[in-house]
C-alpha cells in the first residue's frame, strides 16, 4: 500500500546509497542526506561490506526508522548490483543516486525537486563539484528549466548522481548493469535521457560534491579503471543502446560525438603513448571497429581537429604516436607587444609546442566569451621565432573577445591564451573610440590573459560629464548645459540617450530627454520638481556600443543654482538641487503640517 493510500504524504525523493567498505565516509555522507528539507527516504544497500559499515548502518536504521532502509546483500563487485536493488524498494515520485563517499549540499534536493515539479522533468542536473576529483562543467554554465539532448551539452555528464523520476525508471525498465567494473552508470544514464521528455539543470548551486578517497580505494581512483580495451569493450553496449533509440541524423551525431570524443578517442591520447607496441595495435584495432559501425560524417565534422586526423590514421601506428605527442605537448606562448596602429590593434609574440621541432602553422584566434561558435581566425605574419597579427577591431561584434594562439602541426590544432606569459613593460593599450564604439583591451584578473572588450561590458569606460551651468526654467525645471568626454574625445551626437535620476535608498529610476550638441556638449531641461520624494542622483547615459554607459554628472563649485521657492509647491514639497561630493544630485522632501506653518510665518 502506497504512502498517498495510508493518508501519509508522498516520499518526494528515494536516496539510494551503494556502500561497500565506507564506513569512514558514511556519517559525512548519511547526515547531509538526512537533513535535506524534503520528504525522503534513505535505501542504503550494503554491498558485502566487511569493515563495520554494515553494523553503522544498522545503527543509522535504529535512529532514523521512518527515514533510512538499509539492506544487506552478498558483495557483487560493482555499484550496478546494490543500486538496482536499492531502486526496487524505491517509493519515491523521484530517484536521486549518491555514492556512499560523496555527499549532498544542504539545499541540494530541495532546489532539484523544487525544478522538477516547475517543470515535469524526467531528469534534473544538479550541479556536481569536485574535490581531488573532475567533475563535469560544461552543462553547468546556467540553469535551465528545459534543455534539449541535441542543442546541449548534459550529455556529457553520464554519471548517475542526477535526480531520475522513478515513474519513467519503472515505465521502461531503466536499470544499471551488473557485474560490470566500472561503467555501469553510462549504460543507465544513456538509457535514461533517451527516454526523458523533459531535462533541466540546477546550475547556481552546489548540489553533490564528488570526492576523491584520501587512500585511493575508489574504483574509479584506482590503476586500471580506465584500461583502455577495457573501456572500449564497455562503452559498445551504451552506444547501441542510444542508436536503437535515437534515429540516424544529427541529433545521433550529436550524442555519439560525445562517446567519440570522450570515451574512443580519448583511448588514443595519454594512455596510448603509455603502452607499447602490440597493446598500441590492440586499441587502435578497437577503435576502427567501433569507428566502422557507427563513425558517420556528421559525427566527423564535429569533432576537433586531433581527433579528425586520427579518425584517417588508425592503420598508421607511428601516426598516431605522433598525434598523441601533438596533443600531450604544452602550448609555448609569449605575448612581447600590444599596441595601437590606427584602428588596428597589432600584437606580437612567439608560440609553439613544447618538445616538437616539427614546422607548424600560427594564428591567432579570437573567440567570443558569450557564443562560442563566433570567432576570427587571423593568420599570422612569422619571422623567424617572432608572429605577428592586426587585428581589425572595428570588424568585432558587441562582447567580450578572448585571444588565442592557434598552432598547426600535421593537421592538428593546438590552442592557448595569450598573455599571462608576457614581457616586462607590456601594458595594457588605452581604449579607443572606433566608429562610434569603445574598444578596451584588457588582461583579465584572474589569469592575466590578454581581452578585448568591446562595447564596454566589463571594463569600467574612463570618462565623465561635467555641468557647466545650471539655472531655473518654467514649471519647476532645472536647465543644464554640460559636456561629455569618453577615452579623452567627444563622443557622437547619437551615442548621448538620456539623463537619469537614481533614488539613491530604493534605485528607483526616472528618465530625462536630452538634446545632444556638437563637440560633446549637452542640455537638458530636468523635471526636478516632479521627482517623488528622496535622494536623487544625475547620470548622463551613453550608447558606446554595449550595454548603457552612465556617468555620474559632476558639478563643480558655483555651478549649481541656488534653490528657488515656488509659493504653492513650497505647501507641499522641498525641491533643493546640489552638489554632493562633487556630482550633481537633488533632496525632494515632503513637509509636514509643522514646517509648513513655519514657511508660512516666516
Amino acid at each position: 500500500m502506497s504512502d498517498t493510500e495510508n493518508g501519509e504524504d508522498p516520499v518526494d525523493v528515494s536516496v539510494v546509497i551503494p556502500v561497500h567498505n565506507c564506513r569512514a565516509y558514511l556519517d559525512r555522507c548519511l547526515t547531509a542526506a538526512l537533513v535535506q528539507r524534503v520528504k525522503k527516504e534513505l535505501i542504503v544497500v550494503d554491498d558485502g561490506s566487511t569493515d563495520g559499515s554494515g553494523e553503522l548502518l544498522d545503527l543509522y536504521a535504529a535512529y532514523h526508522p521512518s527515514s533510512v532502509k538499509v539492506i544487506h546483500i552478498d558483495g557483487s563487485g560493482g555499484a550496478g548490483r546494490p543500486r538496482n536493488v536499492g531502486l526496487e524498494h524505491a517509493t519515491g515520485r523521484y530517484v536521486f543516486f549518491c555514492d556512499a563517499d560523496d555527499h549532498l549540499g544542504p539545499q541540494a534536493l530541495e532546489r532539484m525537486v523544487a525544478m522538477a515539479d516547475r517543470n515535469d522533468s524526467d531528469v534534473v542536473l544538479g550541479k556536481i563539484v569536485g574535490h581531488g576529483r573532475r567533475a563535469p562543467v560544461s552543462m553547468f554554465q546556467q540553469s535551465a528549466d528545459r534543455v534539449e539532448l541535441g542543442d546541449s551539452c548534459v550529455y556529457n555528464s553520464l554519471c548517475c548522481f542526477k535526480l531520475f523520476r522513478r515513474d519513467m525508471l519503472d515505465r521502461h525498465r531503466i536499470r544499471f548493469g551488473e557485474g560490470m567494473r566500472v561503467g555501469e552508470d553510462i549504460l543507465f544514464t544513456v538509457h535514461a535521457y533517451c527516454h526523458a521528455e523533459v531535462i533541466s539543470v540546477v546550475a547556481d548551486y552546489d548540489c553533490y560534491h564528488l570526492m576523491a578517497r584520501p587512500d585511493g580505494t575508489s574504483i574509479m581512483q584506482q590503476a586500471g579503471s580506465r584500461d583502455p580495451l577495457a573501456w572500449l569493450a564497455m562503452i559498445r553496449e551504451p552506444i547501441r543502446l542510444m542508436t536503437e533509440h535515437v534515429e540516424p541524423g544529427p541529433l545521433r551525431d550529436h550524442l555519439l560525438r560525445r562517446h567519440f570524443r570522450l570515451d574512443v578517442f580519448t583511448q588514443l591520447g595519454a594512455v596510448f603513448l603509455e603502452s607499447d607496441d602490440v597493446r598500441r595495435k590492440d586499441i587502435a584495432r578497437e577503435v576502427a571497429a567501433l569507428c566502422d559501425e557507427w563513425y558517420t560524417p556528421g559525427v566527423h565534422e564535429r569533432l576537433n581537429s586531433i581527433d579528425r586526423q586520427r579518425a584517417t590514421a588508425l592503420d598508421d601506428i607511428d601516426r598516431l604516436v605522433r598525434l598523441a605527442r601533438i596533443e600531450s605537448a604544452t602550448v609555448r606562448r609569449r605575448l612581447t607587444g600590444v599596441c595601437w596602429d590606427g584602428d588596428h590593434l597589432v600584437v606580437t609574440g612567439s608560440a609553439g609546442l613544447h618538445g616538437i621541432a616539427r614546422d607548424h602553422g600560427l594564428a591567432v584566434v579570437l573567440r567570443s566569451r558569450h557564443d562560442p561558435a563566433a570567432e576570427v581566425v587571423i593568420p599570422a605574419e612569422r619571422k623567424g621565432g617572432e608572429f605577428t597579427v592586426r587585428v581589425d577591431v572595428s570588424a568585432l561584434a558587441s562582447g567580450i573577445w578572448d585571444l588565442r594562439v592557434a598552432v598547426e602541426v600535421e593537421g592538428a590544432l593546438r590552442f592557448g591564451r595569450l598573455g599571462a606569459d608576457r614581457e616586462t613593460g607590456v601594458n595594457r593599450p588605452l581604449p579607443r573610440m572606433i566608429g562610434g564604439v569603445v574598444i578596451l583591451p584588457y588582461f583579465t584578473r584572474d589569469n592575466g590573459n590578454l581581452s578585448i572588450d568591446v562595447g564596454g561590458h566589463v571594463v569600467a569606460v574612463p570618462g565623465g560629464a561635467k555641468l557647466i551651468r545650471t539655472r531655473w526654467g518654467l514649471w519647476q525645471r532645472l536647465l543644464v548645459d554640460g559636456e561629455i568626454s569618453v577615452v579623452d574625445t567627444a563622443p557622437e551626437p547619437a551615442a548621448i540617450r538620456r539623463i537619469v535620476w537614481r533614488e539613491r535608498r530604493s534605485g528607483r529610476e526616472r528618465a530625462e530627454p536630452v538634446t545632444a550638441l556638437p563637440g560633446g556638449g549637452f542640455a537638458a531641461g530636468l523635471a526636478v520638481g516632479r521627482l517623488p520624494p528622496g535622494t536623487w542622483d544625475a547620470y548622463l547615459e551613453l550608447d558606446l556600443g554595449g550595454p548603457a554607459a552612465r556617468f555620474r554628472i559632476e558639478a563643480g563649485a558655483g555651478t549649481v543654482v541656488r534653490p528657488r521657492r515656488w509659493w504653492w509647491a513650497a505647501l507641499r514639497r522641498s525641491v533643493r538641487p546640489y552638489a554632493t561630493r562633487g556630482r550633481l544630485s537633488t533632496a525632494v522632501r515632503r513637509l509636514t503640517v509643522r514646517a509648513v506653518i513655519r514657511r508660512v510665518i516666516r
